[in-house]
């Protein structure tokens, strides 16, 4: 049995392992777990993954959760360029130093962004409250100015001048407010480059691809979510708030 990798492409983390794959022509079986229909609490997906949740890897009898593990695994198996993760000792404690702090800063803010701007006037059937979406942006704001004085300096990537898993982290992870209608690279022409290095490093058609199904996000429905989505989802916003 070959590898497979379970994923929805509405999450960041998710996107992140399918560019990955597919840039460096790691064959997989891609398993689609759809979320919004709550297929990641099926009995069936909790043998690949009890914690309930993607992305997830099978290869064989062995199973990983977590996305940068899963990297990091499919890096090691199929000895990826060293670029993605530098066996320089310096430049991959930069790669590490980034995937260390992104969680709480960039994951998090441009999540919440994203969660106030595409679900909560869903899940609430209310208009979007114009303090909020104005507090999530400023947190947002905060943590972009630390990401290009300190993570992305004048370097045409995180570690040097090559793409790393950094670079693709952080980007799928800053594209996911831009989807729900918040282009935060406008008028900050530094990330705006950054981003097309490294849309241009994985393969511009190939990014975008990944990208087509979170881009419609903004159309969705409340009947398109099952009721135990639309609550978690409304449990989850509501505790951010």
């Amino acid at each position: 049995m070959g590898l497979e990798l379970y994923l929805d492409l509405l999450s960041q983390p998710c996107r992140t392992l399918y560019i990955f794959a597919r840039s460096n022509n790691i064959p997989f079986e891609f398993k689609r777990v759809q979320l919004a229909k709550g297929q990641h609490r099926t009995e069936e997906f909790q043998k690949v993954n009890v914690l309930m949740k993607v992305p997830a890897l099978k290869d064989g009898s062995f199973t990983l959760a977590e996305s940068i593990a899963i990297l990091l695994y499919l890096v090691e198996k199929f000895k990826t360029p060293d670029h993605w993760y530098p066996s320089d000792l310096q430049k991959r404690a930069k790669v590490n130093e980034y995937l260390c702090w992104q969680h709480i800063n960039i994951r998090a803010k441009a999540g919440k962004l994203f969660l106030i701007k595409a679900f909560l006037p869903l899940v609430t059937g209310k208009p979007l409250p114009p303090e909020k979406l104005e507090s999530a942006t400023e947190d947002l704001n905060i943590v972009l100015k630390q990401f290009e004085e300190k993570f992305l300096q004048d370097k045409p990537f995180i570690a040097g001048s090559e793409i790393s898993l950094a670079d693709l982290v952080a980007l799928v992870e800053l594209m996911q407010p831009v989807c729900a209608g918040h282009d935060l690279f406008e008028g900050r022409p530094k990330l705006a480059e950054w981003r097309r290095r490294v849309e241009e490093a994985v393969g511009k058609q190939l990014f975008q691809e990944a990208h087509t199904e979170i881009m419609s996000v903004k159309n969705l429905t409340a009947d398109q979510l099952a009721p135990e989505m639309m609550e978690h989802f409304k449990q989850h916003i509501l505790k951010q708030l």
